[in-house]
């Protein structure tokens, strides 16, 4: 009994764990056994050799250099745009971009060798990527490349982990130990332009963290877990929902919490 109320205490971690990890093999099969459920990569593929799939922020970018792009390009990131914006928050960040693992390794590292009590983390303000944003729309338009896409630790990992790992290893090395020594939660939650342009593109989505206060007893273990503490602004004050875009919609705060005041709902709901 024990144990399964331990599982079930990760159940989300867990099923984020198995979707990342199903979607890197689905697209390492398109590859290398010629699988057609998912062909490409997250830049660009195809579903069932049928249905395009684009980044929509990439495009964002070849558009901001004049490219005329091809029109499979375009609704392929109007189809990952409206799903992303339709469910709302950063779920592409929580649930199916591969640094997100990287980056929850740091900082169990973090964790785990008492660095967060040892030192104080260099602060870095969370509009940082916002402005990350308008640097890689001005840089692709004056260079006349998609800028991020250049250097985007995302894009390596995922492309190495498809086609085979070059240099991309080192982009992903250097998101890893910024994370572990500089910034707690450094990379996802204050520079990448990508989850800063899906916080803006799911701000309005439907599936959301609730919180009841009534329930609450204030151990604050939904806080202390959260990557994205600000969106929780409401623990301890009032009952809600978290609105911001910026939420992962992880759920570990609803997994942490034995009060069962946070969990998710439809904020569109009666």
């Amino acid at each position: 009994m024990h144990k399964f109320i331990n599982m079930k205490k990760y159940k989300y971690l867990i099923s984020r764990r198995i979707t990342q990890i199903a979607i890197l093999f689905l697209f390492f099969a398109g590859n290398a056994f010629g699988w057609k459920i998912l062909r490409g990569n997250l830049s660009s593929a195809k579903a069932f050799d049928a249905v395009p799939l684009s980044d929509p922020f990439a495009v964002l970018q070849l558009t901001s250099t004049g490219t005329v792009l091809a029109q499979d390009a375009i609704l392929g990131s109007i189809i990952i745009l409206v799903f992303y914006a339709v469910i709302g928050g950063r779920i592409f960040c929580g649930w199916v971009c591969p640094v997100n693992m990287v980056t929850d390794a740091a900082n169990k590292l973090r964790k785990i060798l008492g660095m967060d009590k040892q030192q104080r983390a260099m602060e870095i303000a969370r509009g940082v990527r916002y402005w990350v944003i308008g640097l890689s729309l001005a840089l692709s338009a004056v260079l006349g490349v998609a800028a991020f896409e250049w250097i985007s630790p995302i894009g390596a990992l995922h492309r190495g982990i498809i086609y085979g790992m070059g240099f991309g290893w080192a982009f992903v090395a250097v998101v890893f130990l910024f994370d572990l020594f500089a910034v707690k939660n450094g990379f996802c939650g204050h520079v990448c332009p990508l989850g800063g342009f899906y916080a803006l593109a799911g701000r309005f989505g439907f599936l959301r963290v609730g919180y009841n206060k009534d329930k609450c007893t204030l151990c604050m273990k939904c806080t202390d877990i959260c990557p994205e503490k600000q969106v929780l602004h409401m623990v301890g004050k009032q009952s809600g929902a978290v609105l911001s875009g910026e939420c992962i919609n992880c759920g570990r705060c609803v997994e942490v919490c034995n009060d069962d005041a946070v969990n998710f709902r439809n904020i569109y709901s009666n």
